[in-house]
């Protein structure tokens, strides 16, 4: 089981979830939730399945979304397919899988290699065809069907985070995204069995606890939808996360 009972407090531990996009968001809450660890601790005993979850495999709830990626069974997937061009043109640029930019992690869900790039706080996703190999022509491509604006509109943010000139400083975080970084942050809180006086202290400082926590006031009741909130997306809601269209 994840352990978060000394882990919680700082809210400097949570910095990095502002960054993260919305699959990488659904695996923060996923991981966090106790019935999946409980399966991940199965494996090999009872043999779990993992599509109960929304996933292909299952993926070790300790790891965290800077370091693993895991492999969702979306009805939309947000990842580039990227295949060998049968008809290239004479000026057709070679794959290299080392001039893609960022901190890289690899992994093959039995149908293709998922590559994802981590490029300057944000994150890239390809799903590689099997037989392509460096130096080989490469196009990618658009599903038809219902979902192909929206499947090229993820390709688009995509191809621009890969094409970004690499910068120092990240963009300021969002509102939503420093919500749910607070939402993580106190679901991690009364997880580990916080009241939820604590979680405010924690998230948003002692002095405005001291100033502001009363029975019926509008920090406990901004706390109280803080947590709502966490167990709804810990306990299904982070499958909305994974929609192409649907902000993080």
């Amino acid at each position: 089981m994840v352990e978060r009972a000394q882990s919680w407090h700082p809210s400097a531990a949570y910095l990095y979830t502002v960054h993260l996009d919305g699959p990488s968001l659904a695996w923060e809450y996923l991981r966090r939730n106790p019935d999946y660890q409980r399966d991940w601790q199965r494996q090999g005993h009872e043999v779990p399945d993992p599509q109960r979850w929304g996933l292909r495999l299952f993926e070790d709830p300790q790891v965290d979304a800077r370091s693993l990626q895991p492999v969702w069974q979306a009805e939309i997937d947000a990842a580039i397919p990227v295949h060998v061009d049968d008809d290239p043109p004479a000026d057709a640029a070679p794959f290299c899988l080392w001039d893609i930019p960022g901190h890289k992690c690899l992994s093959d869900d039995g149908q293709q290699l998922r590559l994802t790039a981590f490029v300057g706080g944000q994150v890239a996703r390809l799903a590689l065809a099997r037989n392509l190999e460096d130096g080989m022509p490469y196009s990618y491509a658009v599903r038809a069907g219902r979902h192909r604006r929206g499947h090229w509109r993820a390709i688009e943010s995509q191809l621009a985070v890969l094409d970004a000139t690499p910068v120092l400083a990240r963009p300021r975080p969002h509102r939503t995204a420093l919500a749910h970084m607070h939402t993580l942050q106190g679901l991690d809180g009364v997880l580990a069995g916080a009241s939820q006086r604590e979680v405010a202290a924690a998230v948003f400082g002692h002095h405005t606890v001291a100033e502001r926590w009363h029975a019926d006031g509008d920090l406990r009741g901004q706390v109280r939808r803080l947590i709502r909130g966490g167990h709804a997306l810990m306990r299904g809601g982070y499958r909305r996360l994974l929609e192409i269209g649907i902000p993080a």
